[in-house]
């Protein structure tokens, strides 16, 4: 960490911050699942094989790349400090957000993700910071919150 970064507590940025449970449960369930599957497969005799029509065995592998789709859009879920504001990633939607902008940051005990309450009155939600995460996400709202009130002024601790 550069010495301006320790002399003042403020994190490193560019700082990203990913959710960890959700990253590891789709990589290592995903992959799992996916080697049974083919697997199983692959211990058909040929003469069940055959018993499978063009049309099912595309059903399945459309199904497989949906399952695919939505388990990536998880994993790639993120929030990225920098010094100009946050970019939030949840799933396919990437938004900008500039320092000024970010009145709050919550995590309230039992919810999924943390959240910004914003300028205009809107709510943003950060899926990059998982409620499930535990200790994780709580240290990633006190840095989010450390760094909108030095970037921008103060913020809510609730």
């Amino acid at each position: 960490m550069p010495a301006g970064s320790e002399a003042t507590g403020l994190p490193e940025l560019p700082r990203t911050w990913r959710p960890l449970g959700p990253r590891l449960a789709g990589i290592l369930f995903g992959s799992a699942l996916a080697i049974v599957c083919v697997v199983t497969w692959f211990t058909f005799d040929a003469e069940t094989r055959a018993k499978f029509t063009v049309f099912q065995i595309s059903t399945i592998l459309f199904l497989a790349g949906l399952a695919a789709v939505a388990m990536n859009a998880l994993v790639r879920s993120r929030v990225v400090g920098t010094r100009e504001g946050l970019v939030i990633i949840n799933g396919y939607k990437r938004r900008e957000v500039d320092w000024a902008e970010v009145i709050a940051v919550r995590l309230p005990q039992g919810a999924p993700w943390a959240t910004l309450d914003l300028s205009d009155g809107t709510t943003v939600p950060a899926m990059g910071i998982q409620g499930s995460d535990g200790a994780r996400a709580h240290q990633a709202v006190r840095e989010l919150r450390v760094l909108a009130q030095h970037y921008s002024g103060p913020t809510s601790q609730s």
